[in-house]
């Protein structure tokens, strides 16, 4: 393992920065690459920063360690597996793939060569540094609503695989239960993709919980509501900031930790410390981000159905 990883993203678009950046900045790694079919835009995003701009996969991956994959959604499974290949660990923007099958592939294709792969559900960064997840209660209610204005970013998929998929992970993270039933309503926009949805699930346990998300929205909001037997828990991720009823203590100064001042952050410094043996495993591993592919696919399918 080398002193410093070289670091590469696949990706220039908004979030590729973002990625970007954070292999510019952590300890222990360097940004080397960056992967654009714009050469323009890869240069945009990675000299500044002290990388090389790259448009061809090979040669990019050949300049590399570690390797996030901050392209269109569409195109996340068949980065990962190029990657994998070449023998590099990957960190996977949410959602990992767009089909169940082609998740699974990603992590078979890993577990094979016993590499990490990580995926980026970020609001479990800020959940975990709260304490939320560490709450010795079952659920019996989640209620969640992830708003946005309008954008170009992520057209590519619906607002279920771009939003709600945060909550679905979160609602999944913090219940040992299984989903049994999905229904739900939606809107979808011009482009035939679903901007506006909203889902009751069901699961085996006695537990529900509540997605609301919207692409649509005048302004953003990310609001998540938990009722335990003991009280509840509201959340809202934007301002960070919670309210409590429960008797379980949680972190009240959880929004100056660094996880609460970047989630994004330490995300990726949890795989790096995955990749380099320091951490038994990434915040949101394969398998995880698949349980939560399977549930917004499900949803998606009934709200078409």
């Amino acid at each position: 393992m080398p002193d410093a990883l070289r670091g590469g993203v696949v990706g220039a678009g908004v979030f590729g920065g973002y990625h970007a950046r954070q292999y510019a900045r952590l300890p222990g790694v360097v940004l080397s690459a960056v992967l654009d079919p714009h050469p323009d835009r890869a240069a945009a995003v990675a000299v500044p920063l002290g990388g090389r701009a790259f448009h061809d996969l090979d040669a990019f991956l050949d300049a590399v360690d570690v390797v996030t994959v901050a392209s269109p959604a569409t195109l996340h499974a068949e980065h990962a597996l190029a990657a994998i290949a070449a023998g590099k660990p990957v960190y996977v923007e949410k959602p990992i793939a767009t089909s169940v099958a082609d998740g699974e592939r990603v992590r078979a294709a890993a577990a094979a060569k016993g590499l990490v792969v990580a995926c980026g559900h970020q609001e479990r960064v800020q959940s975990r540094a709260m304490g939320l997840l560490d709450i010795p209660e079952q659920p019996l209610r989640l209620e969640a609503l992830r708003h946005g204005p309008p954008s170009d970013r992520s057209r590519d998929v619906s607002a279920i695989l771009d939003l709600m998929v945060h909550d679905i992970d979160l609602a999944l993270a913090i219940s040992a239960a299984e989903p049994v039933t999905a229904e739900g309503e939606g809107r979808m926009s011009d482009d035939g993709v679903w901007d506006v949805a909203r889902s009751e699930v069901t699961f085996d346990d006695g537990f529900s919980a509540m997605f609301d998300v919207s692409r649509q929205a005048a302004a953003r909001k990310r609001i998540m509501k938990i009722v335990y037997p003991s009280g509840e828990v509201e959340v809202d991720f934007v301002n960070r900031m919670f309210r409590n009823t429960t008797p379980f203590a949680l972190n009240t100064a959880y929004a100056e930790t660094p996880a609460g001042q970047d989630p994004l952050g330490a995300s990726v410094a949890g795989f790096l410390a995955a990749v380099r043996g320091e951490a038994p495993r990434p915040i949101v591993n394969a398998e995880e981000a698949i349980r939560a592919l399977d549930l917004a696919l499900a949803i998606e399918q009934g709200l078409a159905g």
